[in-house]
């Protein structure tokens, strides 16, 4: 029979949805069927409890027999090789066929521990501290001992709470070191900054309104006329005194570049300045030691950023670069808290580490929530709300979308946290199908390479080292993108070779490896006979 067109049935669309049973705990916690191989009274579990100079442990079975008592472990290397061989004599005692270590998380402190026991060669897990107190309340209560808290361990474990912690790269973990250090570098200059300003105001009363925005600190004259001013006096007085030929003959011997045009609005200012404070001597002297500490921190961050530089075009997060918005530091923050994209299944797990998503509080008929979820990964959030930041500052289209919800009455954290929370698809997206940017908005990408090399002329990077982090960068774009990426070296190459200065000279000549690895010959290879 001849089934004609009309008489076929039609299929529903969509995939058929399969069903498996839930477990309870997390994936990476659960030990069931492990312990259904060898058997409950074949399986050892060690629980440590850690402080700072020192933890307790004990091991005990699934079924919670007390095989090792409670006892103390000193943190020195002695201390351990004992508990290990403790351990190992208990193993052969009551023939275990498997034992794992659940250390709890205690700050820094836990990590000589777990270390100790995983170079051992035993399987070392992480339990939250959130968990082992959530199963020490409904036995203890607010009795908190060590001995309870190692049952709440135990019991945690038992549960699916006893964590595998993913191995890092040591590339992500250099990352988020310095990352980490470069944002606790900023923030202590910034602090610093206000600091100055405050002092500043008191003995040169307007003198940092004459510079917008963030002018005083990013121009050349401003912060070493501050110290030349501190040197003669610290006072609208002084600036008087001295008048323009003076303050040129300060800034000449300094070695500063200066426009004279800067020095005549100074002394303008100065003629009509008020008065500066009575203590105007000490606040001087104490706005000048601040001013040394803020360069030095200025001076500190700069070959952070070039070092992460080099260690984000090592990873496919160097792909984040052509997305409009997102540069090479906030790239390198995000993968320095991320770690290796193959840790998240989807980006919802990365949501739900992030803790991008509200809470909710539901017991029958009451339903209630709104805010964001308390637990998370602070240092990740931050990552992914600094993305958002940049986002809604330069971003077209975000830009436009936060608008649109600001007129809504949406408040500017939660306008933040939708954005994070969708550009988490576009980064997983990215990331882990190692794709550059493409948005249905038709916005145009950021070249990688073109960016890459305008953060290392902003850094005034030796040529090769920006060829270096080239190369690195060519090797994680797709080969669909060297094309139009090539085009961007080709046309450095020639400005470079065409200059005079054999800085850029060299660098000419260098980019023709970075074109050979994107699959582009030079032109004037092309060219020659």
């Amino acid at each position: 029979m001849v089934t004609t067109k009309k008489s076929r049935t039609k299929r529903k669309s969509g995939r058929s949805k399969k069903f498996s049973l839930a477990v309870l705990g997390k994936p990476t916690g659960i030990i069931q069927p492990r312990v259904q191989a060898v058997g409950p009274e074949r399986f050892g579990i060690v629980a440590v409890d850690c402080a700072k100079l020192r933890s307790k442990w004990m091991l005990v079975d699934f079924y919670g027999n007390v095989l090792i008592e409670p006892q103390q472990l000193e943190h020195n290397r002695s201390a351990f090789k004992r508990a290990v061989a403790q351990l190992q004599a208990a193993q052969k005692e009551h023939r275990l066929g498997e034992t794992i270590v659940c250390v709890e998380m205690t700050g820094i402190y836990h990590k000589p521990v777990f270390r100790a026991f995983r170079n051992a060669g035993f399987e070392t897990r992480l339990v939250h501290p959130f968990a082992s107190s959530h199963y020490r309340m409904p036995e203890h209560g607010d009795i908190k001992t060590d001995d309870n808290d190692l049952i709440a361990i135990f019991r945690a474990t038992v549960n699916g709470f006893g964590l595998l912690q993913p191995t890092a790269d040591d590339i992500y973990t250099e990352l988020q070191i310095l990352a980490r250090h470069r944002r606790d570098l900023v923030r202590k200059k910034s602090k610093l900054q206000c600091q100055i300003r405050h002092h500043v105001h008191r003995c040169l009363p307007g003198f940092a309104d004459l510079f917008d925005g963030d002018d005083l600190w990013s121009q050349v004259t401003p912060v070493p006329l501050l110290r030349a001013i501190a040197i003669h006096g610290g006072t609208p007085a002084a600036v008087r005194e001295a008048g323009v030929d003076g303050m040129t003959k300060w800034l000449k011997d300094a070695g500063v570049r200066f426009h004279k045009k800067t020095l005549e609005r100074i002394v303008v200012w100065a003629a009509n300045a008020a008065d500066a404070d009575e203590m105007a001597r000490s606040y001087t002297r104490v706005w000048n030691v601040l001013l040394d500490d803020w360069s030095a921190k200025r001076l500190q961050i700069q070959p952070i950023e070039k070092d992460l530089a080099g260690l984000l075009a090592k990873t496919p997060y160097i792909l984040l670069l052509s997305h409009p918005g997102i540069n090479v530091v906030s790239a390198a923050q995000l993968a320095g808290e991320m770690g290796p994209i193959e840790h998240y299944a989807s980006a919802k797990a990365i949501n739900g580490r992030a803790g991008l998503f509200p809470s909710r509080y539901q017991s029958d008929e009451v339903d209630r929530g709104g805010n964001l979820t308390r637990f998370r990964n602070a240092k990740l959030r931050a990552a992914w709300m600094l993305i958002a930041d940049n986002m809604c500052k330069c971003n077209a289209y975000w830009m436009a979308k936060a608008e649109l919800w600001k007129a809504g009455g949406v408040k500017p954290r939660d306008i933040r946290a939708r954005i994070a929370n969708r550009m988490t698809r576009t980064v997983f997206t990215m990331v882990s199908g190692r794709q550059i940017y493409r948005h249905p908005s038709r916005l145009d990408r950021g070249y990688i390479i073109d960016k890459l090399m305008a953060f290392h002329r902003e850094h005034k990077t030796g040529p090769a080292v920006i060829v270096r982090d080239l190369k690195h960068a060519a090797e994680q774009i797709p080969k669909s993108a060297h094309a139009d990426e090539a085009v961007r070296v080709e046309a450095a190459r020639r400005k470079a070779s065409r200059s005079r200065q054999r800085g850029p000279q060299e660098l000419g000549e260098l980019l023709v490896g970075v074109l050979t690895r994107l699959g582009v010959q030079a032109a004037d290879e092309i060219d020659s006979p």
